[in-house]
């Protein structure tokens, strides 16, 4: 096994340092991973640019190869070394009334803003063995990791879509109830956009609409591609006749906002929701929401609700459509790959400030 690994660590907004770390001495009941590839979203790019608390090693869309693994450990997860696993961000404590129900996103431990943080890619390196995050060669995997062994062969820069997919599956289905008979609205077509109105698509959905701004033309193509009926630039269409027009005057029974477009979206979407609608929250921003809008359409009976990270079914599920190579279109997704030492240019790129008509950015250690 090795004895050290590189990773690259963010000590400061928009600073990180190659820096060697110890890899520690396994025990039965933990695993070494060997990073491939570690996909970027829009909470690294804020970690990157905003004050977090560091050091860090960031990285929690993580795929890799089992390098070591102990006794215990490779029977509890089902994996050898050699592998292709993916460890999901979470590390919970299996022991909570979340975890108990298989809710990991929700345990204290591995949930932020309460209390010691075991979190991949969020932990500092301050906690043992420091090798939490992604952007590094190799990452330490504790006894409570939650694992997918990947049985079929993919491009592991591929397989990196597996979060933002999982995502999509859970706001616009989980949460959102996309299915047959719903006319399913997503606020904004970024990485988490897309795979909303794939998995909205998938479901049955009776109609998908994404909207997006005129800069947005590329993505909104890709939309169509990935299953959306239909696509909305709000700066030139007026989107609530066009709702009008498109459903028939049904209006929307989903929606799903991951613009982090603040009051302005959130409006828009109560503008267009049919009776019993479902407002789904998933990056709505900081901005107040004043009652009146919502009071306005207290007849509906809308319900409205926060969005926060996946399920183990919801990974498993992407996990399932990335490796069955029957939708060579979620592919597109994939934008741009980067190694280690340009983690700056990734995270740059993955925030719309390196190389152009990027949608998800991975990082190959």
């Amino acid at each position: 096994m090795v004895a050290k690994t590189q990773a690259a660590t963010l000590v400061a907004p928009k600073q990180f340092e190659l820096r060697e770390y110890d890899v520690p001495e396994l025990t039965s009941e933990t695993g070494l991973m060997k990073v491939e590839a570690v996909g970027i979203c829009g909470s690294d790019v804020r970690s990157y640019r905003q004050p977090v608390p560091v050091p860090r090693i960031m990285g929690h869309e993580n795929v890799g190869v089992m390098a070591a693994v102990g006794r215990e450990a490779a029977e509890r997860w089902g994996v050898k070394e050699g592998d292709l696993v993916i460890p999901e961000e979470y590390v919970p404590c299996f022991h909570c009334k979340y975890c108990y129900t298989g809710r990991f996103r929700f345990c204290n431990q591995t949930d932020r803003g309460y209390g010691t943080l075991l979190r991949h890619g969020s932990t500092t390196t301050d906690v043992w063995p420091s090798i939490w995050g992604g952007f590094s060669q190799y990452m330490y995997l504790p006894r409570n990791t939650v694992m997918h062994r990947v049985d079929k062969p993919v491009p592991v820069h591929v397989l990196a879509l597996y979060l933002p997919l999982a995502n999509g599956i859970e706001w616009a289905c989980r949460y959102g109830g996309a299915q047959r008979g719903k006319n399913v609205l997503v606020q904004g077509p970024g990485q988490m956009g897309l795979a909303c109105a794939f998995a909205a698509s998938q479901a049955g959905s009776d109609c998908v609409i994404v909207t997006g701004l005129s800069r947005d033309s590329v993505r909104l193509d890709m939309a169509k591609r990935l299953g959306a009926d239909y696509t909305i630039d709000i700066e030139t269409e007026d989107l609530r006749e066009r709702v009008q027009e498109i459903t028939g005057g049904d209006g929307i029974d989903v929606v799903v906002n991951v613009t982090g477009g603040g009051v302005g979206a959130v409006s828009d979407a109560l503008s267009v929701a049919s009776k019993e609608c479902t407002l789904v929250l998933a990056a709505a921003g900081d901005d107040p929401i004043s009652l009146s809008a919502v009071g306005e359409r207290r007849r509906k009976d809308i319900t409205i609700k926060t969005a926060h990270g996946h399920s183990y079914s919801s990974v498993s599920e992407s996990i399932a459509y990335l490796t069955s190579g029957s939708y060579p279109e979620l592919l597109e997704i994939s934008t741009h790959q980067f190694p280690l030492p340009e983690v700056r240019r990734a995270l740059d790129t993955a925030a719309g400030e390196g190389e152009p008509e990027a949608i998800h950015v991975t990082l190959m250690p």
